[in-house]
């Protein structure tokens, strides 16, 4: 009888400060520059740049955990997974409510503003983590 470790893959999200999420996945999808990539068990070596967004993490056991995160990197090799950024929250981490009032307010500091723009994707990337896991 085979190992069930045999398909699954051993994720870590980290972010700059803390180690945000560890455990065994059997699937794992994360935005990259150039789209959505899923990740299974035996999946090629892949080394990615990722943009804010969602990375939605299914576990051996069967649960399914979303995280927002900022623009880093996504590391496979041999059923291990890597996700690097800047900042990472679980969703049940997240405040909706206050997720909601800092995308108007950065919504409302320019669109010529990258910095304004960057803040919108973060908050828009937060809200959906949250809207997503419920």
């Amino acid at each position: 009888m085979a190992d069930s470790t045999d398909k699954a893959l051993q994720v870590e999200l980290v972010a700059a400060d803390r180690l945000v999420w560890s455990g065994q996945a059997t699937m794992v999808i994360a935005r990259t520059t150039e789209g959505d990539v899923g990740i299974l068990p035996n999946h090629a070596p892949l080394l990615s740049s990722i943009i804010e967004g969602v990375v939605d993490v299914q576990t051996a056991e069967g649960e399914t955990w979303i995280a927002a995160v900022d623009a880093g990197f996504i590391s496979v090799a041999d059923n291990r997974v890597s996700i690097l950024a800047e900042r990472a929250e679980m969703s049940h981490e997240i405040d909706l409510e206050k997720a909601r009032q800092e995308l108007e307010r950065a919504k409302g500091a320019g669109e010529n503003d990258d910095a304004a723009q960057e803040a919108v994707r973060r908050a828009e990337a937060r809200i959906r983590a949250v809207e997503r896991a419920s």
